[in-house]
């Protein structure tokens, strides 16, 4: 499930703007992917920004909502800002676009985002999707413990390296510019089944931890110069590169 809430006042867009990884400005045209990061440039929460009815809202997965608006008033101060949530919901899919809706900002594959009075989708595998485009979802991929730029938030249009100033840029943007990322995600073969979580070994060494799986391949979180040889996680066969 989703909320949504919207972001008033004078100072609502340099509010946010100083805040995620993202350009606030963008949301103009259309959704905007974005996360907010702790000040050591970890995952917090990740969300869409858009503009309804000319005032910009967030569009955050339910179960992390309290948490992102508490950190968000947190750092509100004395700005002129109030957040509040709304009635509106998200509908999805991959068909035929509605007229209103918007593109994914992610991925076209996964189709078109609507915001309205009326939520739901039209039956997509969304997990299809998401494993073989290697996306990465809220609560499952993307947890505290994770770097965005490990995640993929630069292919999925998640961040922009030249809006400024944010929580955690510049750890962000030295993981950019001056290394050569050694993990993160990754689309992987795999035959069997193992839940979501499961250590991925390759002899007795963990190299890895294996996520959604669909269709013969998973999203994992990989150390890439220890991902070689055969790979397992917990009876099932992994293989990498998929």
């Amino acid at each position: 499930m989703r909320s949504i809430h919207q972001i008033t006042g004078a100072d609502a867009p340099q509010f946010l703007q100083g805040l995620i990884t993202n350009d606030v400005l963008k949301a103009a045209q259309g959704p905007v992917y974005a996360a907010i990061l702790t000040p050591q440039g970890k995952y917090l929460a990740d969300f869409f920004v858009f503009e309804h009815e000319g005032t910009l809202h967030l569009d955050v997965d339910a179960g992390i909502a309290p948490s992102l608006i508490q950190r968000l008033s947190m750092y509100r101060l004395r700005s002129d800002v109030q957040i509040s949530e709304t009635a509106l919901q998200v509908a999805r899919g991959t068909g035929p676009v509605p007229e209103g809706a918007h593109p994914d900002p992610r991925h076209p594959a996964l189709g078109w985002r609507l915001y309205g009075a009326e939520g739901g989708d039209d039956g997509t595998e969304w997990d299809s999707i998401r494993v073989a485009h290697c996306i990465p979802e809220t609560g499952i991929e993307l947890t505290p413990d994770t770097f965005i730029l490990e995640a993929g938030f630069d292919r999925l249009n998640g961040v922009d390296f030249r809006k400024g100033c944010y929580v955690g840029q510049e750890v962000t943007a030295r993981m950019k510019h001056k290394t050569e990322l050694r993990k993160g995600l990754a689309t992987v073969g795999v035959s069997g089944g193992a839940p979501v979580g499961t250590p991925i070994t390759s002899g007795d060494k963990t190299v890895g931890t294996l996520f959604t799986q669909a269709n013969g391949k998973a999203i994992a979180h990989l150390r890439f110069d220890r991902a070689t040889g055969p790979l397992e996680a917990a009876g099932a066969h992994v293989t990498y590169p998929a």
